[in-house]
Parts: structure tokens; sequence; C-alpha cells
């Protein structure tokens, strides 16, 4: 019987761990190896590691967890999550785990625009938060491939930043290749622009099975609701990171650091849960 079981290995859920460890709870984390970030090569704007490999803060992450002897963290991806009266099961390669506490830390997956050539750049020159990866292009033209209102309004953030700043529609663009130092975009008038990089708005949803399993409730985003300390609408039950969205908050936060704050406070709630029962 273990007080928590952690899904997801990403940075809210290492947290989320630390905290459990911390505090010597039998926690097991759950790690599918699928990541938002699996492409991107430097994380920015968290503090003490700007610029870090994400899998190298995952590396990290898990040896600062491995210090606790009552966390367990095995490489596998959950089956089945089912809740009873008498708790939690998480279903394994065919085994079962029994839990008071199951914390969602399992992200979401991202869909990019439909642009031959677009995906193969993503995580690097093809970014969606100019608060990760704008600095990176300081200086230099920058396009914002999106016709929405937002597309605006990211290109005035954009404007301290880059030398100039062009605003596409996904519809114009032919295809993405690479250049020695960026980008260039071909249109379908036929020219083309060189850039630094671009930033799209992906379509996102939330990663796995679990959520709709267990009917947790969901944001009009379609994130998953939670409280402040993460709790959803299925007691026991705990959602943190990308994939979860309090009522105070306009939409999900997608940043580490957001994530890392959001393990550690369900990590917290867990324990409260704990000592309250």
């Amino acid at each position: 019987m273990y007080d928590a079981i952690i899904i997801g290995g990403g940075a809210a859920g290492l947290q989320a761990a630390l905290t459990l460890g911390r505090m010597h709870r039998r926690t097991l984390l759950l790690d599918s190896g699928s990541y938002r970030n699996g492409t991107v090569r430097h994380a920015h704007n968290l503090l003490t590691n700007d610029g870090r490999d994400p899998a190298e803060l995952r590396r990290i992450g898990r040896a600062e967890v491995a210090a606790y002897d009552s966390v367990e963290v095995r490489d596998a991806a959950v089956a089945e999550v089912i809740r009873d009266d008498d708790g939690l099961t998480v279903t394994v390669d065919d085994r079962e785990f029994r839990t008071n506490a199951v914390i969602l830390a399992t992200g979401v997956v991202d869909e990019l625009p439909p642009i031959p050539g677009l995906a193969e750049h993503w995580g690097d020159t093809v970014a969606s938060c100019p608060f990760c990866h704008g600095h990176e292009f300081a200086g230099r033209p920058v396009a914002v491939v999106n016709a929405t209102p937002h597309a605006a309004a990211l290109a005035r953030m954009l404007e301290p930043v880059a030398s100039r700043v062009f605003i596409v529609a996904p519809t114009d663009v032919r295809e993405v290749t690479g250049t020695t130092d960026g980008l260039r975009l071909h249109l379908i008038d036929g020219s083309s622009r060189e850039v630094a990089g671009a930033f799209v708005a992906p379509t996102w949803t939330v990663r796995g099975h679990i959520v709709d399993a267990l009917g947790l409730e969901r944001q009009e985003s379609g994130a998953v609701r939670v409280d402040p300390f993460g709790r959803t609408s299925v007691e026991g039950v705990y959602a943190v990171g990308d994939l979860a969205q309090p009522d105070h908050a306009p939409g999900p936060m997608f940043s580490l650091a957001a994530a890392i704050a959001g393990g550690q406070l369900a990590a917290v709630a867990v324990v409260q849960a704990l000592v309250a029962a």
C-alpha cells in the first residue's frame, strides 16, 4: 500500500516525489518516458537552471529523489486507475498497486499546424512560448505563424526582443526549411521569409486515457479542473503541471516553474490528507 502514486516523471511529478520523500511517505513514481518537452534542448526562464537541457533536469531530479528511501521510481506506463470505496488501484504491466492518493503529472500532447517541415524544428527554432524561447532570437526577425487575435498580442510582446516580427497565417505557409541560423518560410504565393525562429499555437490535448476513465471534471480549456492544491473532482486524485488548471487561472500555466510549484503543493495536500484521515 503506497501513500501516493505519481504518474508522470517530468518536473511536476519529480517535485511531488521529492516533497513526499522528504516527509518519509511511501511513494511510487511511474514514468512512461514521454515528455512534452522531449524535443527541447534548452529549457529557459527557470531560476538557477536557465538554459539547461530538460533531459538533464530530469536526470538531476531523479538523482535527488533517489536519496529518499521511501520513494520508488519505475519506468513504466500506466494501463488503468480505478477508484473504489477503499482507495485507488493503479495497474501497470498486469500488476496492481494500491494507494491512498494518485498524482497525475502526465502533461499534454501538442498537435502542430500541418505545415511540412514545421515539426522537425519544434522545440528548437519553432516554439510556442516567448517567455521560454524568445530571448534566443534577440535582435533578429521572427515569425508568428498564427492568424488568431492572439497573434497580434504575441507580436507586440516580441517587439522589444526581435528586430522585426512577421505575422503569417498557417494557411499561407507552404513549407518550412532550416537554414544555418534559423528558418525559411516558403509561402504559397512563391515568396519566402528568412527568420531566426517562428512561434506557433499548437492544439493540445491532455495526455493519456486516465483522465476520462476517472471522469475528472474539466475546464472549458480542456484541462483538468483543480483547486489551488491540485485536488480534482475525484477524492484522492490530484492533477499537476500542464494538464491542470485551477478556477482562478485563465488557462493552464505551461511552464516548468509552474509545474514544479504545482507538484509541491499537491504533495503537501496529500500529506495533509493522510494525517487528517
